[in-house]
């Protein structure tokens, strides 16, 4: 099991102080067993000299000094008190032959007593032998013996036994204490050890918590440590690193966005594969051509046998090259084999190409080239068409100003004759027909110059100037605009465009003449009154969604695909030029513009414009 710094270092001061506390331990109880044989010793001795100076004394007296020894009252007295001396076994007085003549134990009178050990002998011992001696299993007798000798004359001994066994529990109640204090020690050092870890430690912890955020995703993480020493210095450092992977990181996530969407947004069909042949990634356009839950699954799941798709990617898996261009049908596929810095294979790029697609693209460009000379050579045409125009309502001025002067002057008839037969005269009811027909031409003129200049506003190439507009903004200046017609019509405009929706990247005055014309047009469907909602919102993909409701008489069925068409109109004085500007205007901000229409419920315009940056 491995083990934590924390715990290793607890662990590592325990043992240090455990160390410390089994050597004080050692020589504390060295030292203790030391003391408890001189003091065994001591009283051994002290017992002796007792027992042996009374023994002296019978001795001299009388001739037979073994009855006397045996008999004598105050030697009985000493022996019997050794029973009361700590440690002492028993106390005998030996004859020359070994022989126990007075004991302190009468059942040994009459015994020999063999030479144990030597207690002094073990004193001057070193100490692992005291201690081997002293906790020996069954325990052992050590004997002190000092010899009566008087005019040169041996007459025994005397023998003072000690037992190690009472030595032993002497030994044991004097270290009781010395255990409760080491185990005490180590008690108290495993809980500064705890306390240093968790002082030593720390820093540890909020680096440790610093890279967990980190890897987690979080920009900006910044450690809190004391400068000053060694933990300080990789805080600042941690910092510095943390800047630069937040840089690095929102450099990276702007740049994948920009990638993801561009992969998205590509007609060509695309699907990464790793060397196992499992599937990592693939775009809209190749999910249509895929099972639905693909990611992470086997080649050999995803397609069947003899799919063109399986058999080049089998290939360059084997091959480790690139293979393709391969034409099937109106497809065109090839594979990529992408190698790493050391050469090994590390995935497969598999691209489709829609071949229809890309003849459909030729057709629409060739197209749009025919449309933009085409578009010239009106714009040429309608500008030739204007200036005549133009001249015909100058000369119309001028006719209808000359009909109005010649009805001053009386109508001549035949040869300087004037008539009479009208009482108002028969000049004055041809100037009024004149004039009739003066204005039905310039009413003609007028609609042919409007549809002309209207032609021209949507050849005309238009100088955008593209800044951040908000919606809302937009909807409070027209607003006043409305307020005539909404009334006139009995309409209740609702405005649902907060201040805080995003701007849009657009032109401020022509986006507020397309959502003018297109509000004006949802009053004009609502003559018996109703609701205009004026909506906006974020929208998916970086757009913005702006929508304009109303719940008028609605737009019928069949003429749905034409309503943008170019003076195509169902009014019956329009001009067929709004809903074209409007789709023109949005055309031209690269945006989206739908409508959905119910006959009787009302219709509903929703522009989609692309978000400003920032």
């Amino acid at each position: 099991m491995r083990l934590g710094i924390r715990a290793k270092q607890i662990a590592g001061v325990t043992a240090i102080v455990g160390v410390a506390v089994v050597v004080l331990s050692s020589l504390y109880v060295t030292r203790l067993a030391r003391v408890v044989l001189h003091e065994s010793e001591s009283r051994a001795l002290l017992l002796t000299n007792a027992i042996l100076h009374r023994a002296r004394d019978i001795v001299i007296d009388g001739p037979d000094p073994y009855a006397r020894v045996r008999t004598d009252p105050g030697l009985k007295a000493i022996l019997q008190a050794s029973l009361f001396g700590a440690g002492v076994a028993d106390a005998s007085i030996l004859d020359p032959d070994g022989m126990i003549v007075a004991s302190s134990d009468e059942t040994l009178v009459g015994s020999v007593r063999k030479q144990g050990r030597d207690l002094t002998e073990l004193v001057e011992a070193d100490p692992r032998t005291q201690l081997g001696v002293i906790y020996s299993a069954d325990g052992v007798f050590l004997d002190l013996r000092q010899p009566i000798q008087l005019s040169d004359r041996d007459y025994g001994a005397v023998n003072v036994r000690v037992s190690t066994l009472l030595m032993r529990k002497d030994l044991t109640d004097a270290m009781l204490p010395a255990v409760y204090i080491a185990a005490g020690a180590l008690v108290i050092g495993v809980f500064v050890a705890g306390l240093l870890a968790q002082l030593l430690l720390r820093p540890i912890h909020v680096i440790r918590s610093g890279l967990t955020r980190l890897g987690k995703g979080e920009f900006g993480v910044t450690l809190d440590l004391p400068p000053g020493d060694e933990f300080g210095e990789l805080g600042s450092f941690f910092n510095s690193v943390s800047q630069q992977l937040s840089a690095d990181r929102t450099l990276l996530a702007g740049q994948k966005a920009n990638l993801q969407a561009a992969v998205e947004h590509l007609e060509d069909a695309v699907a990464l594969f790793n060397p196992q042949g499992e599937l990592l990634f693939s775009n809209p356009a190749m999910q249509q051509s895929l099972p639905p839950n693909s990611i992470g699954r086997a080649l050999q799941a995803l397609l069947p046998t003899g799919n063109h798709y399986r058999t080049l990617v089998e290939e360059t898996l084997a091959t480790r090259t690139s293979r393709g261009p391969v034409q099937d049908a109106d497809r065109l596929l090839l594979t990529h084999a992408i190698n790493g810095v050391d050469g090994e294979l590390v995935g497969v790029l598999l691209v489709e190409r829609n071949l229809e697609y890309l003849t459909r693209m030729q057709s629409t460009l060739a197209y749009s080239r025919k449309l933009v000379a085409l578009g010239r050579l009106t714009a040429g045409i309608a500008h030739e068409v204007k200036n005549p125009l133009n001249a015909m309502m100058i000369h119309l001025e001028l006719l209808r100003t000359k009909i109005g002067r010649r009805g001053s002057v009386p109508a001549v008839v035949g040869a300087g004759r004037l008539d009479l037969s009208d009482p108002r005269g028969g000049s004055e009811r041809a100037k009024e027909d004149e004039l009739q027909h003066v204005e039905i031409i310039e009413k003609e003129i007028r609609r042919l110059d409007e549809v002309v200049q209207g032609f021209l506003k949507f050849t005309r190439p238009e100088d955008l100037r593209l800044q951040p507009v908000r919606a809302h903004d937009l909807f409070g200046e027209l607003l006043p605009v409305l307020a005539p017609e909404a009334q006139k019509n009995g309409v209740r405009i609702i405005q649902e465009c907060p201040a805080s929706a995003p701007a849009v990247n657009g032109d401020s005055a022509m986006l507020r003449q397309a959502f003018l014309n297109l509000a004006l047009n949802a009053c004009q469907s609502m003559p018996h009154g109703g609701t205009l909602r004026l909506v906006c919102a974020p929208a998916s993909q970086g757009r913005v969604e702006i929508r304009i409701e109303d719940s008028g008489v609605g737009i019928a069925p069949e003429h749905l695909p034409k309503i943008f068409d170019l003076y195509f109109t169902t009014k019956d004085h329009g001009t067929g030029l709004g809903l074209s500007m409007v789709y023109r205007i949005v055309q031209l901000h690269d945006g989206e513009v739908e409508v959905q229409s119910t006959p009787g419920r009302g219709t509903t315009f929703k522009v989609l414009l692309p978000r400003a940056n920032g």
